[in-house]
């Protein structure tokens, strides 16, 4: 029997106010473990807006398995991310993402199409591409940009006296003065004892440092970030680390222990099992 209107509304009040306090508290809110499309539409039937929402699913190839119904699924993914945030990030192997591009939901657009790089990929096994993964980087009419936050203190310098002629692209590193190729990210998988501090034992755990360019371009400091295929919570790292809120969560209660381990922050404690069907 689904519960009744005021019951749900009591359920989704509950749930709201778990996340503020959460919030509050730590700058995070971990869900308790959840199919992504209902914690999307948990988002927008609490009325939570967040400035950014990131999809990192399994990329149907090696790690995470093969789903016959994949392209179904993440267009399907794609329209119920409509209307959460201004900003959506949708991670994958090129050749995968690359047949999404002319078939998003008409309220998002292609920013950019950005690319992670690698070199130290120790081999191609399972599937798994040498040197790179792709992120579609889509938003809705108006999504505000911050690309000021890559400048370094000559190019703010500059800025401030009108005299600045180049503008970092979406995700443009500043390094030694020098800017990276514009919508390519640089960094090392962590593999063997590389990034050995960070590594939490997911399987497909990407740095941090890839997700803040991201999140450095399309918020700032207070703005609330949305992962909800968070895997070991590299969002949650990546928005404490900057001064942004995020809400995160995953199918997986493996996962979700690994990433209340990683920020050390519980699980918000609400019945999700009451929660009606949408």
């Amino acid at each position: 029997m689904k519960p009744n209107v005021s019951l749900q509304q009591d359920i989704e009040s509950e749930i709201r106010q778990a996340i503020d306090r959460s919030l509050r508290s730590h700058g995070i809110a971990i869900l308790p473990p959840m199919d992504v499309k209902d914690s999307l539409q948990l988002m927008k039937r609490i009325g939570i807006s967040p400035s950014v929402t990131m999809l990192d699913p399994w990329y149907n190839k090696g790690v995470g398995g093969v789903r016959d119904d994949y392209r179904e699924f993440i267009i399907d993914l794609l329209r119920n991310a409509v209307g959460v945030s201004d900003h959506v990030f949708l991670w994958g192997f090129p050749e995968i993402v690359a047949y999404f591009v002319d078939k998003l939901p008409e309220q998002l657009n292609l920013v950019a199409w950005l690319t992670w790089y690698y070199k130290n990929n120790p081999s191609v096994i399972r599937g798994w591409r040498s040197s790179q993964n792709a992120c579609l980087h889509l938003a809705g009419v108006g999504a505000k940009l911050y690309p000021e936050h890559f400048l370094n203190e000559a190019q703010k310098a500059k800025q401030v006296q009108g005299k600045l002629r180049y503008m970092p692209g979406p995700t443009s590193v500043i390094e030694e003065d020098l800017l990276d190729p514009p919508d390519v990210i640089e960094a090392s998988l962590m593999v063997g004892f590389v990034g050995r501090k960070e590594q939490t034992g997911h399987p497909s755990q990407k740095p941090v440092s890839v997700f803040e360019k991201l999140y450095l371009m399309t918020t700032t400091e207070g703005d609330l970030i949305f992962d909800p295929m968070s895997g070991s919570g590299t969002t949650g790292e990546a928005a404490r680390r900057n001064k942004r809120l995020a809400i995160i969560s995953d199918h997986s209660d493996e996962y979700t222990k690994i990433a209340e381990d990683r920020l050390g922050i519980e699980r918000i404690p609400v019945p999700l099992p009451m929660l009606p069907e949408h």
